[in-house]
């Protein structure tokens, strides 16, 4: 049996999206990002550079939130943050101090009980996953999230996700399909190289 390699992060100053799926007790707590040119990947943080992606049984039945924005704001020191979707959920006040802190026009709600929107983003990550336009890092934990994944029928044929059973997560699912969401929106508002400042020496 092989095993999928876990490709490291990209280099610290690299423009990415960045999608959140929050969580209080039972499920996970994870953040994906997504790179301009379609890389996926599962942010390490912290001194142990632990993987952004929390399970409340491993701390004490609850998710802990101190750790969960310190990650945030070591992201978006890392990195050149575009935009970061959150699932409100639980977490209204801390989405609040992150746009405080890193700037409203960077971070925004995204709310996945919605059937079409999330229905919509659910089938542009499946395409753009089956053509290749996004790949990902190898991220264990995701890769197991993505296959606990269940699509869920709702009216006017459309389908979210869902879980099979309570014990089989797919919170590193969610979050990738909001990383991506984000990056797909900031592109076509223009997702543009960073400015380069140059000087003239005369």
């Amino acid at each position: 049996m092989t095993t999928q390699l876990w490709l490291p992060n990209p280099e610290p100053g690299t423009p990415i999206s960045f999608g959140f799926d929050g969580s209080e007790n039972n499920d996970f707590t994870a953040i994906r990002c997504e790179t301009r040119d379609g890389f996926l990947f599962t942010p390490r943080y912290g001194p142990d550079q632990r993987p952004t992606i929390w399970d409340p049984a491993q701390w004490g039945g609850q998710i802990p939130r101190g750790e969960v924005d310190a990650a945030v704001d070591e992201i978006h020191d890392r990195w050149r943050v575009e935009r970061q979707y959150c699932d409100p959920q639980d977490w209204y006040s801390e989405i609040g101090d992150w746009a405080l802190r890193h700037g409203e026009e960077h971070v925004f709600e995204w709310a996945t009980n919605r059937v079409r929107q999330m229905y919509d983003a659910i089938r542009r990550f499946e395409t753009d996953l089956a053509t290749g336009r996004i790949r990902h890092d190898g991220c264990p934990i995701t890769a197991v999230h993505i296959a606990n994944a269940r699509k869920v029928a709702k009216p006017g044929q459309k389908y979210i996700l869902g879980k099979p059973a309570d014990h089989q997560k797919i919170d590193a699912a969610m979050a990738s399909i909001l990383a991506h969401e984000a990056a797909a929106d900031a592109r076509e508002a223009g997702w543009a190289d960073p400015v380069v400042s140059r000087m003239i020496v005369m």
